[in-house]
């Protein structure tokens, strides 16, 4: 009598089938790593490209340097703002904008300024004639209300830039704005530099963003 032995045994199977479903797994999950990589890197990316675009064109964070928008700024506030805002409706009296400083451009190459940009109210708008009379703002006649400014402001003409003068009257051209700080008595704006192109403004101060007691619209 013989003994009848298996050909082969359940669930083995050759040494060089295991060997290439081995490398093939191992090919697989490279290029599944490879693959997350490459989705980690293209998502980096467009997350710098979107926060670049938003920071270009859409919206930016401003420090407040300096105080000269007291009290509706104070030194190291941040404010948001919108870049936007213009490209569907005119500046108005009243905004709070930022820009760039008109004097960095009539430095000589080897001078120093220390603000690139400044933010400041505007005051005045094509066509707007602008002066001062006992300490108020006066706008094509008419004495304007200025509950925004800090107390114990005057606005005088031409401010903190030279020796006061009653009758100093400033019209603004047609593109141009006249700007001025709230804490007038210590606001180097308009009143030293005169009106500014409407194409130097960056956009439209809206929101203070800190500190977290002060946020609230502008």
């Amino acid at each position: 009598m013989t003994n009848d032995l298996p050909t082969s045994l359940g669930g083995a199977g050759r040494p060089e089938e295991s060997s290439q479903v081995a490398l093939v797994r191992g090919a697989r999950r490279a290029a599944q790593r490879r693959r997350s990589l490459l989705e980690w890197i293209v998502a980096m990316v467009v997350a710098v490209l979107v926060a670049f675009g938003i920071k270009s064109w859409v919206a930016q964070t401003f420090v407040i340097p300096s105080g000269s928008m007291e009290n509706t700024l104070l030194i190291g506030d941040r404010v948001l703002v919108s870049k936007l805002s213009y490209n569907f409706g005119a500046v108005e009296r009243g905004d709070v904008i930022v820009f760039d400083n008109p004097e960095c451009f009539q430095l000589e190459g080897g001078d120093f300024c220390q603000y690139a940009q400044l933010i400041k109210r505007v005051v005045g708008v094509s066509g707007d004639r602008v002066s001062a009379s006992s300490g108020k703002l006066v706008v094509n006649g008419d004495v304007q209300p200025e509950a925004f400014l800090k107390p114990g402001s005057t606005t005088r003409m031409p401010g903190a830039c030279a020796v006061y003068d009653e009758k100093e009257v400033i019209t603004v051209a047609p593109g141009e704005l006249l700007v001025m700080g709230d804490n007038r008595n210590m606001s180097k704006d308009g009143r030293c530099f005169g009106p500014i192109p409407a194409t130097a403004v960056v956009g439209k101060a809206f929101l203070r963003l800190w500190p977290v007691g002060r946020i609230g619209g502008l």
